[in-house]
């Protein structure tokens, strides 16, 4: 018989700060149980109040950028200075296996049993963009818990994951030397959505290419932001209609240097946001593109567990295989096989939590469903988390 869940006990150990309790409630909306969901969800609702005073900050870049040692070292300068950070760090899940070493924090030794920090682990499973499914939901947690720092390291990332940018305030890109000319950096999608970039291991015999490259990631960033009006400067008050111009900084995590100034330059876009009102903005706009993710990903599920669809898919799959059928027919037989039958039935964590309602019959065959965020995430009173 499995063990019950104290909801109460889950939500006054989080607002305590106990590092327990604290596990536990990520653990829970990481769930993909139907039951866990459910619960899940109404642990949020609890917690939501007290979430939403923290720095967000998403950290990605090419694998073996150094993310793992740049977060040890920031989040130790950062704890120093008497913040509480916590980290999301989220390991590529393979995809043969469907394991993950969950490995960065053995890289992050100091953060890792600092007491003013929280290391987290997580698992893609299968999600696309450099995040896990249940990042945004972790992020709720800490912030309740009391941390006011969350910063949350992606996977090595490519020229179009950016899932990260759209659940924090601002979005860090660690880049190396030696990695493309001005042309490559401008094809990379990932630049544009970077409110700094830093490029580290500035260190030793290559600092020198570290400051080439930064100089010439900020010549492609002038021919990407023509009309930028530059970056608010120290002690100035940034103007409403004023332009963030990504800065490029060179770093070294493994020497420390360089993290007080990007920091300060974290500080100050998300001093520019707050200021001209567009951080409550931009929250708002990622909790409307977080309710689209979540009807894409239950539509999704609710296709797979469809009993006409799983009855006639083995047939098409044969088809295309064979070269039959075109992968377009077979998509559009899929698809009305299951439109024709009017699959609107809320399932899994679409469900009324708050009147407790039990799993769907269908929820244990569904491959996402389950794991997709309810709509009660979104505050009732319009305000954000």
């Amino acid at each position: 018989m499995a063990p019950t869940i104290d909801l109460d006990s889950y939500v006054k150990g989080v607002l305590d700060g106990k590092r327990a309790h604290i596990a536990r409630a990520i653990t829970l909306v990481e769930s993909t149980k139907p039951e866990h969901r459910v619960l899940a969800q109404r642990l949020l609702t609890q917690l939501l109040p007290h979430a939403g005073r923290a720095r967000r900050v998403g950290i990605s870049g090419v694998p073996g950028v150094g993310k793992s040692t740049f977060i040890d070292a920031l989040g130790t300068m950062l704890t120093s200075l008497g913040h509480r950070v916590a980290v999301l760090a989220v390991d590529p899940s393979s995809t043969r296996t469907g394991g993950s070493i969950l490995g960065d924090k053995t890289r992050m030794e100091r953060l890792s049993v600092d007491p003013m920090a929280f290391v987290r682990p997580s698992p893609t499973a299968g999600t696309l963009g450099g995040v896990a499914k249940a990042t945004r939901e972790s992020i709720v947690v800490m912030e309740a818990a009391g941390y006011d720092v969350v910063l949350v390291e992606t996977v090595g990332v490519g020229q179009s994951e950016t899932a990260v940018a759209n659940m924090v305030d601002s979005f860090l890109l660690l880049t190396l030397a030696r990695t493309g000319d001005q042309l490559q950096g401008i094809k990379k999608g990932v630049l544009e959505l970077a409110d700094v970039i830093a490029v580290n291991k500035a260190d030793g015999p290559h600092e020198r290419d570290a400051r080439s490259a930064a100089r010439e990631l900020a010549g492609a960033l002038r021919l990407m932001h023509p009309q930028a009006l530059g970056s608010a400067r120290a002690g100035e008050t940034p103007s409403s209609d004023a332009v963030w111009t990504p800065p490029v900084l060179s770093c070294s995590a493994r020497e420390g240097s360089g993290l007080d100034t990007l920091w300060e330059r974290l500080e100050q876009h998300r001093a520019l946001l707050d200021s001209t009102g567009r951080l409550a903005a931009k929250r708002r706009d990622q909790q409307v593109d977080w309710t689209w993710t979540m009807v894409r990903e239950e539509l999704l599920g609710r296709l797979y567990a469809h009993p006409d669809v799983r009855r006639l898919a083995p047939e098409l799959e044969r088809g295309v295989r064979e070269g039959t059928v075109t992968a377009t027919t077979a998509a559009e037989r899929i698809l009305a096989a299951f439109q024709d039958t009017g699959a609107v039935q809320t399932t899994g964590a679409f469900q009324d939590t708050e009147a407790g309602g039990g799993a769907p019959e269908s929820a244990g065959e569904r491959r996402t469903s389950g794991d997709a965020p309810p709509h009660d995430v979104l505050p009732k009173d319009g305000t954000t988390p």
